[in-house]
């Protein structure tokens, strides 16, 4: 038992003295001006997978090997070991420096696919902010055109209508926000605008209802010189909802709505006419 505690011992020690070893020969190399020695590691690590290794050297190598040789495959690799350690923000600059750089490259058309990917696998779940969510469906839709006949298109197009969904939600639910915090004028303009961005969109039951509640409840509590005319377009939204959704869960409130604006018009053809006498 002892002898093989000591065996077991010594060959940890020897395989620590060999990663020590390793590590010191890879920084030494890092720090070494033998290009070619570097480049020839960095493409050995990135074969073996050795990812983390080979982006450091590629890092390294890029700007000596600048308009030489070499320099289209460092640029491809070292993309790609990015994307491989899912650096996706890095890795889509990459690949969209190299598509620009190398136009006629037979990885031309992969990297500008791929650094639109990029971003599409950065966009964040709808409740935050879309700014990569758009910048994303530019870049796919940039591809489409550059590339109509490529592979990825099928991809592409999945991935558009995903995204596009997304901010669709998004959009959705900034308008709902106003209503439910009683923002109604702001609730109003913001369904509108979600109903012209999206007029076939499976909410517009929900946002032309919501709409057309947001609009009564702000222009019964308008004054007195503006309440006739937004009355008017509540009654306007109310036939645009009930002829499009004559069946709709909503439409007994939307009825709601209706008869009370409609009473609202007369109490205040009423006061008029007493006014005037």
């Amino acid at each position: 038992m002892q002898v093989m505690k000591h065996v077991k011992k010594i060959a940890l020690l020897g395989a620590m003295c060999l990663v020590l070893a390793s590590c010191n020969g890879y920084e030494k190399l890092l720090n070494s001006n033998d290009y070619e020695a570097k480049y020839e590691a960095a493409m050995r690590y990135y074969k073996n997978n050795s990812y983390n290794r080979a982006t450091q050297l590629f890092e390294n190598l890029s700007l000596h090997y600048r308009g030489r040789e070499h320099a289209e495959e460092i640029a491809w690799c070292y993309a790609d070991a990015l994307m491989k350690q899912q650096e996706y923000i890095s890795a889509g600059y990459h690949y969209r420096r190299f598509a620009s750089q190398y136009p006629y490259s037979e990885h031309a058309e992969d990297a500008l696919y791929l650094s639109a990917y990029c971003k599409y696998l950065n966009s964040p779940t709808y409740s935050l902010d879309q700014t990569l969510t758009r910048e994303a469906i530019e870049d796919m839709e940039m591809f489409a055109e550059r590339w109509p006949r490529s592979v990825h298109i099928p991809e592409v197009n999945r991935y558009l209508d995903e995204m596009r969904a997304k901010l669709m939600k998004k959009d959705y639910e900034i308008a709902y926000g106003y209503y439910f915090i009683e923002e109604y004028h702001a609730a109003y303009q913001s369904f509108q605008a979600f109903l012209n961005l999206y007029p076939d969109t499976e909410m517009r039951e929900d946002a032309m209802f919501y709409q057309l509640d947001a609009g009564y409840r702000y222009a019964i509590n308008s004054r007195e010189d503006k309440k006739k005319e937004r009355l008017q377009q509540v009654i306007n939204d109310f036939e645009k909802f009930s002829s499009y959704f004559n069946n709709s869960r909503h439409l007994p409130a939307a009825q709601t709505i209706y008869t009370d604006t409609r009473a609202a018009l007369a109490q205040m053809e009423n006061d008029q006419k007493a006014n005037k006498q």
